[in-house]
């Protein structure tokens, strides 16, 4: 059986479907007592000299193309700042990753979840998002919904969707995904078709039929509150049938030797 450090080591990812860049920048800051900062301005000014560089070898190589009916130098330097902007943004972005998946072999908040199958509850907002964008490219003239405004209306009244992770025992989770964290054009549907390893801090517990749009809509009162520290100091709390719940901070493919 693999070490924690071993399950987590940047090496070990091969492919990253998901990252939720905010939530781990966060983490690093806070585990880091706002040391953080010095490194983030460290990389900047690394990723602003490749900035740099990156203009002077887009201007000397586009200088003799006019585009955007500009002149040639004011074309170059639109292409230039373009690229320096990609790869300023890529290198902040690896950076995060690279720090978060080092931080994430010490800290016990994270729980590394593998081996689940992942779904979206038929009557949940999460199943409606994953397929309303298919729905809204057919003729469906009888409908009486917009179903293109229905897509970007789900989109704007939730930040995170939530699906259910079971595992080979049959234990369930709740799993809460950020649509803005999806990298390389991925999207909910294709978590059910990947053997993914997700990363996770407990945030609480809930119902599976909580997800429901009903629920969402008609929240319950009844349920007593949940202290999220005893859930992580692994004290025993009632079965009353809730789920853990998750807020995912990464999701990807590890590479199996």
């Amino acid at each position: 059986m693999m070490s924690k450090r071993e399950q987590n080591s940047p090496a070990s990812f091969i492919k990253i479907v998901y990252f939720d860049e905010e939530s781990a920048s966060d983490l690093l800051d806070v585990s880091a007592g706002g040391k953080a900062a010095l490194t983030t301005e460290q990389v900047k000014e690394r990723a602003a000299d490749i900035h740099s560089k990156a203009e002077a070898s887009a201007a000397a190589k586009f200088s003799w193309l006019p585009f955007f009916g500009g002149s040639a130098e004011a074309s170059a330097g639109v292409s230039a700042s373009s690229l320096g902007r990609s790869i300023l943004n890529k290198t902040l972005s690896n950076t995060i990753l690279t720090d978060y998946l080092v931080q994430a072999n010490e800290h016990e908040g994270v729980k590394r979840l593998a081996d689940l199958q992942v779904v979206a509850r038929k009557d949940s907002a999460a199943f409606m998002k994953m397929f309303t964008p298919y729905m809204a490219m057919l003729k469906m003239d009888e409908l009486p919904i917009n179903l293109a405004g229905l897509d970007n209306a789900l989109e704007a009244a939730k930040g995170y969707y939530e699906l259910v992770g079971e595992d080979p025992t049959g234990k369930k989770y709740i799993l809460r995904f950020n649509l803005r964290a999806f990298r390389n054009n991925y999207g909910l549907v294709d978590l059910g078709r990947m053997q993914l390893v997700f990363h996770g801090i407990l945030v609480g517990r809930a119902e599976e039929a909580s997800l429901t749009m009903a629920a969402e809509m008609a929240p319950s009162t009844d349920a007593a509150p949940i202290n999220v520290r005893d859930l992580i100091d692994g004290v025993e709390t009632k079965d009353d049938g809730r789920l853990d719940v998750y807020d995912v901070l990464l999701a990807g493919i590890e590479y199996v030797k």
